[in-house]
């Protein structure tokens, strides 16, 4: 399970340090995509192909479906961390969530989240105060 916020740097060549507690788990190898809010979504291999299983379940015939499939799979890269724990983010994925030098890594429970620090501070900052009220829609009775 990847937990806690991290702040690594991209170097000049794209190329941004894992978190060492998330090394492990990551070193086989990653599939990078594009996330929602504009961050990006570092997945363990197995774990992508276990979520892309149920989104091939979806009926391809859903609109919705086949739009989320097209921006998930389309700007997709799979990376192998090198043995600095290092991977490289395609230019269209640093692109796309905004990534220059400083990045704010967080640690999404499945996944890992890339974002760009602005926009993680920007987020962070609209969603701290609805966080108690969200936590009703999303499991009702449990809290």
């Amino acid at each position: 399970m990847f937990l806690g916020t991290h702040t690594p740097r991209l170097d000049d060549k794209g190329r941004l340090i894992l978190p060492a507690k998330f090394r492990d788990e990551l070193a086989e190898g990653v599939v990078i995509t594009r996330g929602q809010e504009r961050c990006l979504y570092v997945w363990p291999r197995a774990e992508f192909l276990r979520f892309t299983e149920q989104l091939r379940a979806a009926p391809i015939t859903h609109k919705g479906t086949r739009d989320f499939a097209r921006m998930l799979a389309a700007g997709a890269s799979d990376e192998v961390p090198d043995k600095q724990g290092r991977i490289t983010i395609p230019a269209g994925l640093r692109t796309y969530a905004g990534l220059e030098r400083e990045c704010t890594v967080v640690g999404a429970m499945t996944r890992v989240e890339i974002w760009s620090e602005q926009a993680w501070e920007t987020y962070q900052a609209e969603k701290e105060p609805m966080f108690a009220d969200i936590s009703e829609e999303v499991l009702p009775g449990i809290f």
